[in-house]
């Protein structure tokens, strides 16, 4: 990943991109195939349309759910990045909805493949399911194929969002020195310190569920909603109208409501599985 996030321009990494967004297509295909050939053979599960409560689940646990589609559709950091570098900043709206509408087919499509494949036995990463034994030559070559071709998308996906993350916090730690950009010394540091930091957290956290229960009920939410509503409710620019800041206000209160809610379970969950 070095290369790739030495590039000061988030045009240069519009090929890595295009490379990662067609290894996640291949990693949809390969696991609707294996879906379809399960359901055809028998072997799928049956879907579970809607939540199972009992004993062990409260309805409070369906909140739970929320940071992981949050932090999976929250990529606000990148939009003013990439629209300063297009062409026609009147495209950006394009590209918004068309990333969307791809990111929920993939998404959706990745979900119920996986729950035919693996039922309630699907893990939080679905890569560590495709590292079990397939029963044949063809399946275990499968497995192998989906989690190089996903490693290799995490990879190539990691430098853009870098991209963001390096000028914030240069920004924040260093606010009145030169452009990032002008600064090869400062910007080769703050690259190699945030690069070598993700690589250290990535093996240190055990489950990325952990990732998506904490950073995705916090940080994603404020980057979603809180963030956006308030610039809107602040209207520096007198551009609100009063349709806007009552929906801006909503979203506030529906995220920090959905915040608390899914933070508590997820602390009094893990501290009734320890005791």
């Amino acid at each position: 990943m070095l290369p790739l996030v030495l590039y000061k321009r988030v045009e240069s990494l519009k090929y890595s991109s295009a490379v990662s967004t067609f290894l996640a297509v291949v990693f949809v295909a390969i696991c609707s195939g294996m879906a379809i050939l399960a359901v055809l053979q028998g072997k799928s599960q049956t879907p579970r349309w809607f939540p199972r409560l009992d004993y062990q689940t409260s309805f409070f646990d369906l909140f739970t759910a929320v940071p992981v589609v949050v932090t999976a559709f929250t990529f606000h950091f990148n939009v003013h990045p990439i629209g300063f570098e297009l062409a026609k900043a009147s495209d950006m709206a394009k590209a918004v909805r068309i990333a969307l509408m791809l990111c929920a087919v993939i998404y959706f499509a990745i979900g119920l493949c996986g729950y035919l494949l693996f039922g309630d036995s699907t893990q939080s990463d679905i890569l560590i399911n495709f590292d079990q034994n397939a029963g044949s030559a063809v399946g275990s070559l499968l497995n192998g194929v989906v989690r190089v071709s996903y490693a290799l998308h995490i990879m190539l996906v990691f430098p853009l969002l870098n991209f963001s993350l390096r000028a914030n916090i240069d920004e924040l730690l260093f606010p009145k020195k030169p452009t990032l950009s002008n600064d090869n010394k400062r910007f080769v540091i703050l690259t190699l310190v945030l690069l070598v930091f993700s690589y250290l957290a990535a093996i240190a956290i055990p489950d990325i569920w952990y990732f998506f229960q904490f950073l995705g009920s916090t940080t994603a939410l404020c980057l979603a909603f809180v963030f956006p509503g308030a610039i809107v409710l602040r209207d520096a620019y007198e551009v609100s109208t009063k349709r806007d800041k009552i929906i801006a206000l909503v979203m506030i209160i529906l995220a920090v409501v959905t915040s608390v809610i899914a933070i508590s379970t997820n602390v009094y969950n893990a501290f009734s599985t320890k005791s």
